[in-house]
């Protein structure tokens, strides 16, 4: 029986080498769970019972227990290195077959499909055709590297403050033109009241002598205007005094006007603007440009040019913008949206600006993209593009009106242009997102992590993957974070949990196991020969 003993012994001590040396060769493989080696006694069994102090028959190894302790996570500059921080594994398919893996190296093959390095498919929700996660639909993950396609501006969100304490932006021009005797000349001087007229002041002067008659000007008020001029009368003056005390000077056609005539090259016109970039149906950016004029206590004007033309009619020379009036309450909140120019804008009652879109052969109705052949003068003509069928819904409900300087608060619109793949981000959630070089980003599908009731059940098949078996029961599938799953780290990857410097100690105490095993049975036979020995 000794022999027995000592030889179980030994076997038992060759697998601990075993199990502690496979432990210490995937020291360095990522994802990687070391296993422990248990064993246990073994007692002769017989029909009569064993006694009180039964004999023991030598030693059985058990089993051999996989430890899913985390791992240490490593981070690398991969965005598709994997790694799970907590429980969880990665469910992989190899044409059907399913398998589980810790190991978190993936690429994408050439049809774009994420895989390991042994081509095994990694799962999760794929995207439908209209870019909606199919949650709890399990299927390969695949990654589109087509270019993405452009989208046509349809929403603009603003929300910009109007400084209150702005006066209307008024400029004169003025004409005198005089018939007097050749003798004298006249002169004039525009002054600004309260009222933003300009009142106009006419001195005779003799040229000889270059002195004024100040005492008896002929005074006319000519009052502000946008856009177009107030003549006056035809005056006829006398002046009177040592200047004129032989003739009468007789003054005609006299005429000034005050206005404030828009023009987006002449910051004196309007008093604050803003751009942002809107895009037509092929990706190509037009510049829209508001301009802000204010005409009253709480009233503005909003003028709109795109491209710096009219956006119904790019062609028009010159380009006339389209007008709508903003009303703000005494609070300084918006409360109205007056449509001015009508077509191609509508508004509704919730503070909301359609711009629409053109329609017909010819295009007309709405905004038209174009473009400019580059020549001096610049000849503007429809590119071949549309604008969003829908049209363009500008919200401006949370603008303002307060006593401080004109900002744009917020602005985002919803179009781009065409780009191309720049690459990956996945968030602790799984959810995959491709990055594209408009600035745009779109959801690719989200990984999933499977967990089992008794994951030290599962069965390793090499690869650093498990199977489910009878033991480990059936996988639950969820989204990592959710339940008891970990979170997923981008960009990282776990190491091995093997400990080096516990699993040395475990080799030197395995190989003094097999030195005193075969001492047993050398003494065993040391014992036998001795018997032998007795004849």
């Amino acid at each position: 029986m000794s022999f027995n003993i000592g030889l179980s012994g030994l076997r038992a001590a060759s697998k601990d080498l075993n199990v502690t040396g496979n432990n210490i060769a995937n020291a360095g493989t990522v994802g990687f769970k070391q296993s422990r080696a248990e064993f246990s006694d073994v007692y002769a069994a017989s029909v009569l019972g064993t006694g009180k102090n039964p004999q023991g028959s030598g030693v059985l190894m058990s089993n051999i227990s996989q430890q899913f302790n985390q791992g240490n996570i490593n981070y690398t500059q991969n965005a598709l290195d994997l790694a799970i921080n907590g429980n969880g594994f990665f469910q992989v398919s190899n044409n059907g077959a399913v398998s589980y893996t810790r190991a978190g190296y993936f690429g994408t093959d050439r049809e774009g499909f994420l895989v390991d390095n042994f081509g095994y498919k990694l799962q999760g929700f794929p995207v439908d055709g209209n870019g909606n996660l199919q949650n709890g639909v399990v299927g390969d993950l695949q990654i589109q590297t087509t270019n993405q396609a452009p989208k046509a501006t349809s929403t603009i969100n603003t929300a910009f403050n109007l400084n209150s304490t702005l006066k209307s932006p008024v400029t004169w021009q003025s004409a005198y033109d005089a018939i007097v005797d050749d003798a004298y000349q006249t002169a004039y001087t525009p002054v600004y009241n309260s009222t933003l007229a300009t009142q106009m002041a006419a001195y005779y002067a003799d040229p000889a002598n270059g002195v004024a008659d100040p005492a008896n000007p002929t005074d006319e008020e000519i009052a502000a205007a946008t856009a177009f001029a107030t003549p006056l009368a035809e005056t006829a003056a006398a002046a009177a005094g040592n200047l004129a005390a032989s003739d009468a000077a007789v003054l005609s056609a006299a005429r000034a006007a005050a206005n404030a005539t828009f023009n987006p090259a002449d910051p004196t016109t309007y008093n604050s603007s803003t751009s942002l970039n809107i895009y037509d149906s092929q990706g190509n950016a037009h510049v829209m440009t508001q301009y802000f004029v204010k005409t009253g206590a709480n009233t503005w004007d909003m003028k709109v040019l795109i491209d710096g033309r009219n956006p119904a009619n790019p062609a028009q020379e010159p380009p006339q913008p389209y007008v709508m009036g903003l009303t703000f309450n005494s609070s300084g909140a918006l409360t109205g949206i007056s449509n001015a120019s009508a077509s191609p804008f509508s508004v509704s009652p919730d503070l909301k600006v359609t711009l629409n879109s053109a329609t017909g052969t010819p295009p007309t109705g709405g905004w038209i993209p174009a473009i400019s052949d580059g020549g001096t003068p610049a000849t503007w003509s429809a590119n071949g593009a549309l604008a969003n069928p829908g049209g363009i819904v500008m919200d401006f409900a949370k603008s303002s009106q307060f006593a401080s300087s004109f900002a744009v608060n917020s602005v985002a619109q919803d179009g781009y242009t065409t780009g191309e793949l720049a690459g990956l981000e996945i968030d602790d959630t799984g959810v995959i997102f491709a990055r594209y070089t408009n600035g745009q980003s779109k959801v690719q599908g989200q990984i999933i992590l499977a967990n089992f009731a008794n994951v030290q059940g599962l069965t390793p098949v090499g690869k650093t993957q498990w199977v489910q078996s009878f033991e480990s029961g059936e996988p639950v599938i969820g989204t990592p974070g959710s339940g008891t799953l970990g979170a997923l780290q981008a960009g990282a990857l776990e190491d091995s949990n093997v400990e080096l410097s516990d699993q040395l100690v475990n080799l030197i105490v395995a190989q003094r196991n097999y030195q005193a095993n075969a001492k047993t049975i050398e003494t065993e036979s040391a014992v036998t020969q001795t018997i032998i020995n007795l004849r």
